[in-house]
């Protein structure tokens, strides 16, 4: 009966233990606004981001304000239900999921192209990536500069085909100016924490 006790302790100090570790990777930084509190809250982040602008060239900031502006950081994000008649609640308008939002055709054409089977729209990691492989699509469809905050969130939010019509979409143009000043934001504060974080090899939770 002691060593019953004993290893019902163990596991239950083994699961308490689990889920604050992934309370502590999954739950929203306090201060989505500010790329280095970001970045000390979640050193892991960092490499994330830093590895997907190696790769694929785009911009820590421009992944950032991306993920701000879809879900504010927020993993398991979803679009607002529709309602009938205001009261009752419908169906999601689509499929979009996570951190960067995307919708389920698009993540799947994302793990065939990329072969990162295992991804998941709720992980930071493949988020990041996602949105690299994405912006790096759209650099080579639409010539668009991966460094272009503005036009990039044009792309990401209306697809690569309704692109084109984007001016008559006067309220994505209001969401991509935000995108561009909160982009240009996080540069901004990059610059003061950034050759500090590069020094940092150790990832502290």
């Amino acid at each position: 009966m002691y060593k019953i006790n004993i290893n019902k302790n163990i596991i239950n100090s083994f699961l308490i233990l689990i889920l604050l570790l992934i309370s502590a990777c999954s739950s929203v930084p306090q201060n989505t606004s500010n790329s280095c509190s970001i970045f000390n809250e979640r050193y892991l982040w960092y490499k994330h981001a830093k590895k997907t602008k190696d790769k694929w060239g785009t911009p820590i900031y421009v992944q950032l304000a991306i993920i701000k502006m879809e879900s504010d950081f927020d993993w398991l994000a979803k679009p607002q239900r529709q309602k009938i008649f205001k009261v009752i609640p419908y169906k999601r308008p689509s499929s979009s999921f996570g951190y960067s939002q995307a919708v389920k055709g698009t993540w799947e054409q994302y793990k065939k192209e990329t072969g990162n089977k295992l991804a998941t729209r709720a992980r930071f990691k493949d988020s990041v990536d996602f949105i690299g492989w994405y912006t790096n699509k759209t650099e080579s469809i639409l010539k668009i500069s991966k460094k272009d905050a503005f036009r990039q969130y044009l792309a990401y939010h209306e697809g690569w085909g309704a692109y084109k019509n984007y001016k008559n979409n006067q309220k994505v143009i209001i969401l991509a100016k935000k995108v561009k000043k909160q982009s240009d934001k996080y540069k901004s504060q990059l610059k003061k924490c950034q050759k500090r974080l590069n020094k940092n090899k150790y990832i502290i939770f």
